[in-house]
């Protein structure tokens, strides 16, 4: 670590980018975010259901707007809707500056789009469209998912210069997927005339759920070749992802439209607060450290970080050929690497629904218990019109 540098000042001199998996409005509004921009170098945040489920059910923050929309007689899906973009939309805000500084590369803010529509191409667009509006900021990032219909929801949503956070990627293959898909939706936005230098993308490479999938199945080999190779696996992953970045942002393809003004869509390394009490707590942090990456970081993992992360320089470009190894011995053991991808993929969906289930849940409840609240406001307000006569005014 460089000397007299916090661990995250010195990854972010390395080139990490170190963004908050993490928002509520209390944190906003206390002014916690901005004490984590200053201090630990945050310089975005990403946010999910499960997110806004655990804000909005702690304290009093979203208490005004909850009882403003029950008194409209807001639906819960629309309500959802105004409560998350308008958090996203204040935190846009307050990064703008750094979004200003960096030309767009950081100060960024993602929002997801429904869960529901994770295999509904068209529907995924159109919700892509609708976030982007709404919040309405140019350093929002609508998060879309990496399934295969959403392939196609990232290029249109590319073309029509919107900036997307790709997000549940496992494979490498659908990794290579996303990429391309990234760059045809450049070609198109190029094609219908727009500012490439605008629009920008990161693809959420997730880490540490491969990890304990994987040991899962190792544990159940039992032998000692088996346990050797536990805890590897995700950041093999990882590192053979920023391989296929690097080859990718090579090519003569993208070249010309880097050419023509548009941006790399950097790798991001998600998930990354370690599963595995054993294993060091910053691992997918120190083991993932290299240039031209956005490491989002739950507040746990950012303040481990922070506290006594030990960062050593550029850890992915010289690890390739062991990565393979890696890889290979665990296929070598009968562990298949594309059945694992798509568990997980399947089960990151479902772990979404079941967050946006709960997110819907939270505030229907928090819409019935204001209510009657607003049912009495409303009552109080209508004797008062009919106790008011024009005389009386006089």
């Amino acid at each position: 670590m460089t000397e007299n540098l916090s661990p995250t000042a010195a990854l972010s001199q390395l080139g990490v980018s170190i963004w908050l998996d993490d928002l509520s409005r209390e944190r906003i509004n206390s002014g916690g975010l901005q004490k984590l921009i200053a201090e630990k170098n945050v310089v975005g945040i990403t946010t999910n259901p499960t997110i806004f489920a655990s804000a909005l059910a702690k304290g009093e923050a979203y208490d005004a707007q909850v009882a403003e929309l029950a008194e409209r007689g807001t639906n819960v899906t629309d309500a959802v809707f105004e409560i998350t973009t308008d958090d996203v939309a204040n935190a846009a805000d307050i990064f703008r500056p750094i979004y200003d500084s960096t030309n767009g590369y950081d100060g960024r803010v993602s929002i997801e789009v429904e869960p529901s529509m994770a295999h509904d191409a068209a529907g995924t667009f159109v919700e892509a469209k609708r976030l982007w509006a709404k919040v309405d900021r140019p350093n929002a990032m609508i998060k879309i998912p990496a399934t295969v219909e959403g392939l196609e929801a990232i290029t249109n949503s590319i073309a029509a210069g919107i900036s997307v956070n790709v997000t549940l990627i496992f494979s490498l293959e659908r990794y290579r997927e996303v990429i391309n898909a990234y760059l045809s939706g450049l070609e198109k936005a190029k094609g219908a005339g727009h500012d490439l230098s605008g629009i920008h993308s990161v693809a959420s490479f997730f880490v540490s759920r491969v990890d304990t999938e994987i040991d899962k199945r190792l544990e159940a080999i039992g032998t000692d070749e088996a346990r050797a190779l536990k805890s590897k696996a995700g950041i093999a992953n990882a590192q053979l992802a920023y391989q296929a970045f690097q080859q990718a942002f090579s090519t003569e393809r993208a070249a010309g439209l880097l050419a023509a003004g548009a941006n790399r869509q950097r790798p991001l390394w998600a998930s990354t607060g370690v599963k595995d009490p054993n294993l060091p707590d910053t691992l997918y942090v120190t083991e993932l450290a290299v240039a031209d990456v956005v490491n989002t970081m739950p507040e746990k993992t950012l303040d481990a970080t922070f506290d006594h992360a030990e960062i050593h320089g550029d850890a992915v470009t010289g690890f390739y050929d062991s990565a393979n190894e890696v890889l290979d011995a665990i296929d070598g053991l009968g562990i298949s690497y594309d059945e694992v991808t798509a568990l997980l993929e399947r089960e990151g969906l479902d772990k979404f629904s079941v967050s946006w289930n709960e997110l819907l849940d939270t505030v229907t409840a928090a819409l019935e218990a204001a209510a009657p609240e607003a049912s009495k406001r409303k009552k109080v307000i209508s004797e008062t019109a009919q106790t008011i006569t024009p005389g009386s005014l006089r």
